[in-house]
């Protein structure tokens, strides 16, 4: 779970049992930090499946998941994915798995039927488009992103702040904007967050 200093931690911030967590955002805004932020505070072994070939286990570390604790499986076959992300729902409590592009609605339904019934943690990270309609209990999607310190493409990185809006049944059907940052080096903090109706009119 990740939590904002001095208070109590933000309860949409994490990983429910038998829930799918969806992250929207384009490469660089920080959404594989945010979930690997959600998968730490899963107990026991966890898993990020690896579609891009871009993970790095450094990553993870950073974000307190220990080395002995977390495993990586790199598919990025869109017929073969379904098979492997099933056998790792059935095997561990927490999940976090890029979704590669044509992987069918119908499969990614099937497995949220046995997030479900394993009451696996799950996150997924579609690289192109949304997940179909119900399959995620809460949806996460970076809106603006900020750097401080590293500028023109060189820079020590002081500070990274992202944005994102929560959405779907983990929150009511409503809205809420919650702000994270991190250094590039540490855990995703929480600083802010605000209520939105479905109207988008700020509830405070």
């Amino acid at each position: 779970m990740l939590s904002a200093p001095g208070r109590e931690p933000v309860t949409v911030l994490e990983l429910e049992p038998g829930r799918i967590v969806e992250l929207v955002g384009s490469p660089g805004t920080g959404m594989t930090r945010l979930g690997l932020g959600l998968l730490a505070s899963v107990p026991g072994v966890v898993a990020v499946c690896d579609v891009r070939g871009w993970f790095c286990p450094l990553a993870a570390w950073e974000m307190e998941i220990d080395r002995e604790r977390l495993v990586v499986i790199r598919c990025d076959d869109r017929h073969l994915w379904p098979r492997v992300v099933a056998a790792l729902v059935e095997g561990v409590p927490g999940v976090y798995a890029e979704v590669p592009v044509g992987v069918g609605d119908q499969e990614l339904r099937r497995l949220g039927a046995l997030v479900r019934a394993r009451r696996t943690r799950l996150a997924l990270r579609p690289l192109r488009g949304p997940l179909p309609t119900g399959v995620a209990h809460l949806r996460l999607q970076a809106e603006g992103i900020g750097w401080e310190g590293a500028e023109r493409g060189w820079g020590r990185l002081r500070r990274r702040r992202l944005q994102v809006v929560a959405s779907g049944k983990g929150v009511g059907g409503m809205e809420r904007t919650i702000v994270v940052e991190e250094d590039g080096a540490g855990p995703v903090r929480v600083v802010s967050e605000l209520g939105v109706g479905a109207g988008r009119r700020a509830l405070g």
